[in-house]
């Protein structure tokens, strides 16, 4: 995704973009969600498989925690 999709996403949950960078802004969207703010953390593995941020976050996907 890029930055004026995630701007536009950000936009319609209340969240000001201002100068955020993506991964930030992207974090902040995740919070709002109710969701761990972890887009692009030392996470080795990731549970959240339905995530809209996956692949971009984990490319080539990610070992599901047990």
């Amino acid at each position: 995704m890029n930055m004026n999709s995630i701007r536009a996403r950000a936009k319609k949950m209340a969240i000001d973009p201002g100068s955020m960078d993506k991964k930030g802004l992207i974090r902040a969207i995740q919070e709002r969600e109710g969701n761990v703010p972890c887009f692009k953390t030392e996470l080795s593995a990731c549970d959240q498989q339905d995530c809209c941020w996956r692949s971009d976050c984990k490319p080539g996907g990610a070992i599901a925690m047990s």
